[in-house]
């Protein structure tokens, strides 16, 4: 097998953090591999840092140890030890080949040989690994792949998509965010035989890849590709509407996948949620951005009314979600600072007001009469009204 690199570039600036540095010292034979080796040749920024070694798990906790640096043993049965430098974790996984799969779970053999390892990655843009020094390792011609935009599984997609059927939904989530030409026929009619069994991952695995696929910056064909594919219908049984999340795109919505995800399913979001386990903040969002907009013509009184009452975003999402009629709301909510109501019990007490049901009760009215000045009077005006409430007068001293 060659040792010479296939690219030689400038050690990328995340090398720089002291912590990776301590590690890889004391592991000269590691590489950065999969996914920051791949942003760090398209000039992308790089989140997660993953290294692998041809040493042992217990080789690497010892070498680890001796240098002084904390080891965590987070999955000794495929191979993979957590460092933790100054809170940072870095996971190191020693080099592998498949011995089995079952289509979610892989028995793995240790090897020294970093072909073999990038020859078990999905795509060939994720099985390349690097040195520190920018020296580059690309055994399936990866950085080709990255230049023309082509998300490629290594080896035969069926083969590959049958040992793991998560990689059918991770195919979509990089062809979102690499994708420039379509994938081959071979790729496509692998996804397709795959669109039945998806929906018997894990509803937390299924919602993780579907939610970043609809943060992708630009989704719209990846999503297209799934729903001719069959994959979406089955990740979504409920229903969907892909030209509503189309116009949605095109309008130049924010990139939030659960205002994104509330554009394209089309019947019970309340079920959906539920199936797919999405959290409560997520569920409620999902289901809160379902009511009708504002008006698109309101007034700005009305506006601030609305904004008093319901979160912003709330807001401007359904407006979002209307379609072009309503182009101009999200900018106008977006630049009226959501009015607060100024008062509290506190106010209601100090007039005297014993501490029960009488204070929500005046509470109430007072924001009553607030919202309907159009939510401009202050605390003085407001608590000049409390006051006429309980038949103080406006001037009482508060």
């Amino acid at each position: 097998m060659s040792t010479a690199p296939t690219l030689r570039i400038a050690p990328p600036a995340f090398l720089a953090d002291q912590g990776l540095g301590s590690v890889l010292a004391a592991l000269p034979e590691a590489r950065l591999v999969g996914g920051c080796v791949r942003d760090a040749v398209a000039g992308r920024p790089v989140a997660d840092v993953d290294l692998a070694t041809p040493l042992t798990p217990d080789a690497v906790m010892g070498v680890l140890a001796a240098a002084g640096l904390r080891v965590i043993p987070t999955g000794l049965a495929h191979g993979t030890v957590t460092a933790v430098v100054a809170g940072r974790g870095f996971e190191i996984t020693t080099l592998r080949r498949d011995v089995a799969t079952d289509g979610r779970h892989a028995v793995v053999a240790f090897t020294d040989d970093w072909r073999a390892d990038a020859a078990r990655r999905d795509f060939t843009i994720n099985a390349m690994s690097m040195q520190p020094d920018g020296a580059v390792y690309d055994y399936f011609d990866g950085l080709v792949d990255l230049s023309a935009g082509r998300v490629r599984f290594v080896g035969d997609p069926v083969l590959r998509i049958a040992e793991d059927r998560l990689r059918a939904l991770r195919f979509f989530r990089f062809y979102a965010l690499y994708g420039q030409e379509p994938p081959s026929e071979q790729t496509e009619a692998a996804l397709a035989m795959a669109a039945p069994h998806v929906a018997a991952l894990s509803a937390e695995r299924v919602w993780s890849e579907l939610r970043r696929i609809l943060a992708a910056p630009k989704p719209g064909a990846s999503l297209t590709l799934m729903a001719r594919l069959g994959i979406l219908g089955e990740l979504c049984p409920e229903g969907t509407d892909l030209p509503r999340l189309l116009r949605l795109l095109e309008a130049g919505a924010p990139a939030d996948p659960v205002l994104r995800l509330a554009g394209l399913l089309d019947g019970d979001v309340s079920g959906f949620a539920e199936r797919l386990k999405l959290t409560g903040a997520e569920r409620e969002r999902l289901i809160a951005l379902q009511a009708p907009p504002p008006d698109p013509g309101v007034d700005e009184t009305t506006l601030r009314r609305l904004l008093a009452e319901n979160p912003p975003d709330i807001l401007i999402g359904r407006s979002w979600l209307a379609g072009p009629d309503w182009s101009d709301l999200p900018a106008r909510l977006a630049a009226i600072e959501p009015p607060v109501f100024p008062l509290e019990g506190r106010d209601v007490l100090r007039l005297g007001i014993a501490p029960g049901p009488q204070v929500g009760d005046l509470l109430r009215q007072t924001r009553a009469w607030w919202l309907a000045g159009g939510c401009l009077a202050d605390a003085a005006a407001c608590r000049a009204q409390l006051s006429r409430l309980v038949g103080v007068g406006a001037d009482h001293s508060l």
